[in-house]
């Protein structure tokens, strides 16, 4: 499986994901800077997180115009895989490839700490090597990962299934103080309709190898593989 990563100015966690799909999972990797406009030789682009553009007007806003960022929208068009994680998934909602916004953290402060999240909804490209219900400890690194969306999207979201990620207890409650940001319903992650989008807050990236302190972020980077490659063509 040939993954891409794209790199935007201001992009840096683009090495992180190197390292996670090339050696955890153990794939074909190729950085992708932000000028190039065709994506077609990739199975997965892989949206990292940063500060895309130094995070000016907000974030996200400058990066969506970007010459990628339009080979990326014909990609996920075709029903290609696209994984936004933080800055990548600001990106993906400035783009109009995943609906909400992310605002500022509720408080005010840039969170870098371990997350819970509770597994909404297994049965995606991007989830399903997953269980449903699961709780997955992984980090997030970021100060305005606030989701939000008007009630009419929201609804939308949580009757199509859309919501696949959610933050929570280590048991897999929800309560505020388990909230690292003030997202409405607790949102972490979400799929666009279709299900070949996904946008995530938390770094599945930076939770791959036990010296990192957990391996919770594999599930969601093998979905991806699961999705594409044959089990007999899996390494």
């Amino acid at each position: 499986m040939r993954f891409g990563v794209i790199v935007y100015p201001g992009t840096w966690s683009d090495q992180d994901c190197l390292h996670a799909l090339r050696d955890a999972i153990e794939q074909d990797v190729e950085i992708v800077w932000h000028k190039k406009r065709d994506l077609s030789r990739f199975d997965c682009v892989v949206v990292p997180g940063g500060f895309s553009y130094g995070d000016y007007l907000r974030a996200g806003a400058i990066a969506r115009f970007s010459p990628v960022t339009d080979a990326l929208k014909e990609f996920a068009a075709a029903g290609r895989l696209v994984l936004g994680i933080c800055n990548g998934f600001q990106i993906l909602c400035e783009a109009g490839l995943l609906p909400g916004a992310l605002l500022r953290n509720e408080h005010l402060e840039f969170r870098c700490q371990w997350t819970h999240l509770r597994v909404e909804n297994a049965q995606t490209p991007l989830t399903n090597a997953c269980k449903p219900g699961q709780v997955l400890r992984i980090p997030i690194s970021h100060g305005e990962g606030r989701y939000y969306a008007s009630p009419e999207v929201l609804m939308g979201l949580e009757m199509n299934r859309q919501v696949v990620f959610r933050y929570c207890d280590p048991q897999g409650r929800m309560a505020p103080e388990h909230n690292p940001n003030g997202s409405l319903n607790n949102i972490a992650g979400i799929v666009n309709r279709q299900g070949n989008v996904l946008g995530m807050m938390p770094h599945p990236e930076r939770a791959v190898e036990e010296v990192l302190g957990s391996t919770d972020g594999l599930p969601v980077l093998l979905s991806m593989l699961r999705s594409v490659v044959p089990p007999a063509a899996r390494r």
